[in-house]
């Protein structure tokens, strides 16, 4: 119940932080809030690390899995600057552990039943119906953002094989600190419209670093202490978090399409969390009783 209160608190977070960013881009643009994110973001880490070694194991597959990450949150700034609504967004980003169940097949050797693979499809018709010509979302910005989903999907992959080798605080904190560089080259391809934002951008940037690096702690400690098939359906509350704060704060409110696309792709993700249990389940009883028999 600690690991579901602390997963579920994580992504409330990130959607706050996820609104702070999309409106404060106007006046800083994508790479500036980058360099915010990065900065703030890793001293957050490292101060709720309390002086525990971030020093990298995996140095190789960690920075990979960061730079690629950057990629994938450039996408979604741009999107968020050209008026994309949050929750929209997090509807498209709905389609991520379906991408991972395909990608954990040659990546991490998982066999896939055709049940799952039936619900994946169902999943994937549910994206269609999301991007389909002429719907709110059709376009190239909610094409950019699904592949950035897929590149998104990637990097938690690689997050499942670092954990044999990195804490997680390392993984957040070299992920974050990635940001600062990149954010640094794409500078002058988004230059921020005014030299020195006010002091209410200020704010919303310094919460968004910090509230990042809190998500990601929270994350960490919510994993150690439940498995992933019971805190994984919690990722779907960002669509809720993102209907009310775009809302509130917009006045947004997505399509009649993006929300029944983004039921059909939630169903479909939730039914594969309900496989996999199932097939750990029947994997321990199995190993249950081949113990026995040994004996």
């Amino acid at each position: 119940m600690r690991g579901i209160a602390l997963v579920a608190l994580g992504y409330a977070v990130v959607a706050c932080a996820d609104a702070s960013v999309k409106w404060a881009l106007p006046q800083v643009g994508p790479a500036a809030a980058m360099i915010w994110r990065g900065v703030f973001g890793a001293l957050a880490i490292a101060m709720l690390a309390r002086g525990a070694s971030l020093r990298p194991v995996n140095l190789r597959l960690i920075s990979a899995r960061s730079l690629l990450h950057c990629g994938v949150t450039v996408v979604y700034y741009i999107a968020w600057a050209g008026g994309m609504p949050l929750a929209s967004s997090y509807a498209v980003a709905a389609a991520a552990p379906l991408l991972m169940t395909l990608l954990a097949i040659p990546l991490l050797g998982e066999a896939v039943g055709w049940r799952r693979w039936t619900s994946t499809a169902v999943g994937f018709g549910g994206v269609l119906i999301m991007l389909r010509p002429g719907g709110a979302l059709w376009g190239w910005p909610a094409a950019m953002l699904l592949a950035a989903v897929g590149l998104m999907a990637l990097t938690r992959i690689w997050t499942r094989l670092l954990a044999r080798t990195d804490s997680p605080a390392t993984i957040a904190f070299w992920l974050l600190l990635a940001h600062v560089p990149v954010g640094l080259l794409l500078l002058p391809a988004f230059p921020p419209p005014v030299l020195l934002p006010g002091a209410p951008v200020v704010a919303a940037l310094v919460f968004l670093g910090c509230v990042n690096g809190l998500a990601h702690f929270l994350f960490a400690r919510a994993f150690a202490l439940a498995p992933v098939s019971v805190l994984a359906p919690f990722e779907y509350t960002t669509l809720v978090w993102g209907l009310v704060l775009g809302l509130a704060i917009w006045g947004e409110f997505p399509a009649a399409g993006t929300l029944l696309g983004a039921a059909i792709v939630i169903a479909a993700g939730l039914y594969n969390l309900h496989r996999e249990r199932v097939r750990a389940r029947t994997a321990r009883r199995a190993a249950t009783v081949g113990d026995g028999t040994h004996r």
